[in-house]
């Protein structure tokens, strides 16, 4: 598939009548694809049936959330919403949770899409509302995850007035969305729900943004369902082609030194049983890069780690070495790959992916594979099966001999600070090791998000979230807040940095009051750790604007504990190695509310291993100044 594919997720706003529910099984032809198209029922919910029913628009939001099957949603109220926030207060079906800022709603949303697979709800009104939305739209969109923004618009009298609280969030969701409706006419709503709903789960998931005007809302409408829908120009490709799946498992079989590379897409394609069959049969080493920590297990024998700019050694290195790559479900992100051009350049390959526009988008796929994950790789493992009965599984024996010494020679690890404070590495693996892998761990973006991702092991999918794509400070607290609710008998756990925190640490309230007893571990090394790190590494140690002034002999504004104790939480500070696990066992025992651990860390401990920005993955270094001694190796 050459880049610029003619198949797009984007969008045309022309309908056509359509049958409910008909199952689409059409050909579509793009390149070197012809595949499957998805025959899902367009209508998601319990597909109850409901006469015509006459109501106001408002009303028809809010009985075709209920018909979707939505069972929470996140918001805060506002003029041009508000219409609509007054039969919410009479739904017995929806829980709504009022957060103290718009952003928080988006990611709570999030967080309760990325622990249950079903889209997320927010709802804000126009405006500034609506724009509060924007960073966990674009969150959610550079991630892949599944969400539904409800915003409310000015009349469509005005619109384009200037008029109070009016501001364009289709015009300025658009580049972000999978797509973006603005609704003028009550008797739309069931519809553009109905279609928002299946476009933001089916395919490579994302948000959709929908946008109601206030008259829209108010004005009196014929509600029935399920609404009659045909998405013109979205169809889904889920099965791959036969012969680009016999193709790639002769590359399999052929290759000396194979690893899959896996990424979120396996993940959200909920096909973790799947890659581990096919692992399994063929024998190779698998990296999970950051967004698909847990599909396939950190203990598996056949697991060789993180890949990326503080990936592990051995899995930086397998894939450098490889003479095959099996991607599925990854995009060979910049943070992945280094220097383009220097990315494993003796490897073929495979690249399986729903969507088509990531494809030798920027690294050329050998054999192509457009569909979903979960029908790709069984396919895969079938035809795998069938050439090794034939001809005999691939020896490995070599490659597995460099891996496995690479794994012993460097392992993750970290260094005990010289200050004498405590090592931010330990508070992170001591969480969970003492919380096990039914956890959910949700970590915020910096220092703290690589030792999570490094020093946690994770077992199974959906126990890791994070902001991988666009990196949003702040998204752990609110994130966590929704994975709680989508996932109420799991600890939670929010690691967040004392920066991060500090952007939307008021979603405490919203968790004391609605009794959603999250965890936050506030790793605490009193600055913006990972731009200190680079301050550090390429900039001569000149600290410019990163001391936050929050940790050891510091006028610590805001005092984390104190701030815990405002917001009707439990406030904790641990400062000595010795009482790491009392403290977390504390933080475990208590789940009648939220519990906030100021965790004192050194400002001086880093991130290793790491490749820094702009030099080839070979250039890995595992500590300041030093990398593998790769001529042992030989």
């Amino acid at each position: 598939m050459t880049k610029g594919s003619p198949i797009s997720p984007s969008l045309m706003a022309n309908k056509a009548p359509a049958k409910s529910g008909d199952a689409v099984r059409t050909k579509d032809v793009a390149a070197s694809v012809s595949s499957i198209v998805d025959a899902v029922n367009p209508v998601q919910g319990p597909n109850n049936i409901v006469p015509p029913t006459e109501m106001t628009g408002s009303q028809a939001v809010v009985r075709s959330l209920e018909e979707l099957g939505v069972t929470d949603v996140f918001g805060l109220p506002g003029g041009a919403i508000l219409p609509t926030y007054d039969p919410l207060m009479d739904s017995t079906r929806i829980n709504h949770i009022l957060v103290r800022h718009e952003q928080g709603a988006g990611h709570a949303a999030q967080g309760y899409a990325m622990v249950t697979g079903k889209a997320g709800v927010c709802i804000a009104t126009s405006g500034p509302g609506a724009t509060n939305l924007v960073t966990p739209i674009a969150d959610a969109h550079m991630d892949s995850v599944p969400m539904v923004a409800i915003t409310g618009q000015v009349s469509s009298a005005v619109i384009g007035s200037d008029a109070f609280q009016e501001a364009d969030i289709v015009g300025i969701t658009m580049p972000i969305t999978k797509h973006s409706y603005l609704v003028t006419k009550a008797a739309d709503i069931p519809r553009v729900l109905a279609e928002a709903f299946y476009i933001a789960t089916t395919g490579r998931p994302g948000p959709v943004l929908v946008d109601i005007t206030k008259d829209a809302q108010q004005a009196t409408t014929t509600f029935s369902w399920p609404p009659k829908i045909d998405i013109a120009g979205y169809r889904t490709v889920v099965r791959g082609h036969a012969k680009q799946v016999r193709e790639a498992a002769k590359l399999i079989a052929a290759a000396k030194r194979p690893v899959f590379y896996v990424g979120g897409g396996v993940v959200k394609g909920h096909a973790a049983a799947e890659l581990c069959e096919l692992v399994e049969l063929v024998g190779a080493p698998v990296a999970t890069t950051l967004m698909a920590r847990g599909v396939f297990p950190d203990s598996h024998p056949q697991h060789v780690g993180m890949p990326g700019m503080h990936g592990s050694v051995s899995a930086v290195t397998a894939l450098q070495q490889a003479d095959l790559l099996i991607t599925l479900g990854a995009r060979f992100d910049d943070r992945v790959t280094g220097v383009l051009s220097t990315f494993a350049p003796e490897a073929k390959v495979i690249h399986a992916d729903i969507d088509p526009a990531e494809i030798s988008k920027n690294r050329t796929a050998d054999v192509p594979i457009v569909g979903s994950v979960k029908e790709i790789i069984p396919e895969l493992t079938e035809a795998c099966r069938e050439l090794f009965a034939a001809e005999g599984a691939p020896a490995q024996a070599e490659w597995w001999t460099m891996l496995d010494k690479l794994r012993q020679t460097y392992p993750l690890g970290f260094t005990e600070p010289e200050d004498g404070l405590m090592a931010p590495q330990r508070v992170i693996q001591r969480i969970g090791e003492l919380t096990g892998p039914e956890g959910v761990y949700v970590a915020g973006v910096g220092q703290h998000q690589m030792w999570s991702a490094q020093f946690i092991k994770y077992e199974r999918p959906h126990a890791w979230l994070n902001s991988g794509g666009l990196g949003t400070m702040g998204y752990s607290v609110p994130a966590a807040m929704g994975a709680k609710v989508g996932n109420p008998d799991r600890v939670v756990w929010s690691i967040d940095g004392d920066g991060c925190f500090q952007m939307t640490n008021q979603e405490l309230a919203t968790c004391a009051l609605n009794k959603i007893p999250i965890k936050v571990a506030v790793i605490n090394n009193s600055s913006l750790g990972m731009v200190r790190q680079w301050q550090t590494l390429f900039y001569d140690g000149r600290y410019s604007n990163t001391d936050l002034h929050t940790g050891h002999e510091t006028v610590r504004i805001p005092d984390f504990v104190k701030l815990a104790d405002a917001y009707g939480c439990v406030g904790l500070r641990c400062e000595r190695a010795e009482d790491i696990d009392a403290t977390i066992q504390k933080a475990l025992e208590i789940n009648d509310r939220p519990v906030v651990i100021d965790f004192v860390v050194s400002p001086n401990s880093m991130v290793w291993p790491m490749v820094p920005s702009g030099v080839s993955n070979d250039d890995i270094q595992i500590a300041r100044g030093m990398t593998p001694a790769w001529e042992e190796e030989d």
